[in-house]
């Protein structure tokens, strides 16, 4: 089975086994929705949904946002790390949005990217979830492990990456493709300890079995 047939029927056990995986993030609008995004860096989206809901009660909008106290908005995301960083890259998208956007989130790739806090896998979220747009593929930790496990890259940048899954998989599926891996990857193919023994992807799976740590049950 060549590559390009293995990752068609992977997909497809995925899209049975996940048939509703969708984005995990709270919110109520496209700039709640990109902030969310680049708070969820080296972080969990769990930890991200706690403190979002109070970020957004108190400034709801990229006009709030572009105008906030940094020390008041570092105090609320500090539990999502990276807080200084963050709190400046959120507050210059919406000064940015709010001076070149109008105050609407772009919905393209390269003005998205003019963005502080945004890089593609941020850009390619923002896109399929509030623009119903295909651009890329969002590679994030799990997809990026998934990616090499499965044999679909071995690229260590993860540009490279995206640009393999997308010759590997039709535009249509790009967008759920990565809720798909990323249920997979939290929910069977652990980063440490995979469960091998119970994964419908073991024969089409190049490295099942032999990833360190592999396992039959939970």
């Amino acid at each position: 089975m060549t590559t390009p047939e293995r990752a068609r029927e992977i997909d497809a056990r995925l899209k049975a086994l996940y048939p509703r995986a969708s984005i995990a993030l709270a919110y109520a609008s496209d700039f709640q929705l990109l902030v969310a995004v680049i708070l969820s860096a080296q972080t969990t989206d769990v930890g991200v949904n706690k403190v979002t809901p109070v970020l957004f009660d108190r400034f709801p909008t990229a006009e709030a946002l572009a105008g906030a106290d940094p020390a008041e908005v570092e105090e609320i995301v500090r539990p999502t790390g990276f807080f200084r960083n963050k709190t400046k890259n959120i507050i210059g998208a919406a000064q940015r949005i709010v001076g070149e956007y109008g105050g609407r989130v772009p919905d393209t790739m390269d003005d998205l990217l003019t963005l502080p806090g945004v890089a593609r896998k941020t850009a390619n979220i923002v896109l399929y979830n509030a623009f119903d747009k295909a651009e890329g593929v969002a590679v994030d930790t799990h997809v990026f492990r998934l990616s090499h496990r499965l044999g679909f890259s071995a690229h260590e940048d993860t540009n490279k990456v995206e640009r393999d899954l997308m010759a590997l998989f039709p535009r249509e599926e790009w967008g759920p493709l990565t809720y798909r891996l990323i249920e997979h990857g939290r929910a069977v193919c652990d980063a440490k300890r995979p469960i091998c023994g119970q994964c419908v992807l073991a024969e089409l799976c190049p490295s099942a079995y032999t990833v360190k740590g592999w396992r039959e049950s939970a």
